[in-house]
């Protein structure tokens, strides 16, 4: 589809939130629901409760165009806090180790993130929502419970680092479907001779969709939808 579709398209009840931290994606959902009287509403590309930014919200009709969106590519920058790991792989887990952090500078993460660029294969985290045997992932690690997980192939289209303040590393990175931000934080971590956690992630884009698009959750109202209906 070409930007006329897409804008089109967005008229037709595509909504672009920008997701505050604290709520998950189906709390987004609800709260559209209530403000709009409609029950039509779904979204696409999950997005923990810590991480913010673009989460596209379909509303009417628009819920059918679900499957168009899964293929895009999402760009997130993220901050990877060394030193503790997590049961959840983010901040809001429980810590299950404190590890030293070794001397590290820019140049031995640029190195790093170097042999994350390109098609690799990831292990989904226990807090997936994947299924095994009919349960969810993150089912299952909320009793304690570990399982085998098939790696996946996903491609990382550009890793940049952005800041770093020991402890913690600011970066950039460009992403196929598919792929968990936490666990590639967890990777490079432990690539660097320690464990650690996301402790902050936005998403600001999914697809052609920037989060200069986005509108914060108070601005949704009947009048607003109608614009963007045409």
């Amino acid at each position: 589809m070409n930007a006329a579709s897409y804008e089109l398209i967005m008229k037709d009840g595509i909504l672009i939130i920008n997701k505050p931290q604290g709520l998950t994606s189906h709390d987004v959902v609800v709260h559209i629901r209530k403000v709009l009287h409609i029950k039509q509403v779904g979204h696409a590309g999950t997005l923990d409760p810590l991480a913010t930014g673009v989460l596209i919200i379909f509303v009417g009709k628009a819920t059918k165009l679900f499957n168009r969106f899964l293929e895009f590519n999402k760009e997130y920058i993220a901050t990877l806090t060394l030193g503790e790991v997590t049961d959840s792989g983010d901040s809001e887990g429980k810590v299950l180790s404190v590890l030293p952090v070794p001397a590290i500078n820019e140049y031995l993460i640029n190195l790093t993130f170097k042999e994350f660029v390109g098609e690799i294969e990831q292990v989904p985290p226990m807090v997936s929502a994947l299924r095994y045997r009919g349960k969810r992932l993150y089912q299952l690690a909320r009793r304690g419970i570990e399982v085998a997980r098939e790696p996946r192939r996903i491609t990382i289209e550009a890793l940049e680092l952005r800041k770093f303040n020991s402890p913690d590393i600011q970066f950039y990175v460009k992403c196929s479907k598919g792929t968990y931000i936490r666990q590639l934080a967890n990777d490079i971590a432990l690539r660097l001779g320690c464990g650690g956690h996301i402790s902050q992630i936005e998403r600001v884009s999914v697809g052609p969709f920037n989060i200069k698009d986005a509108i914060s959750l108070d601005k949704v109202d009947e009048s607003y939808i109608r614009n963007w209906q045409g």
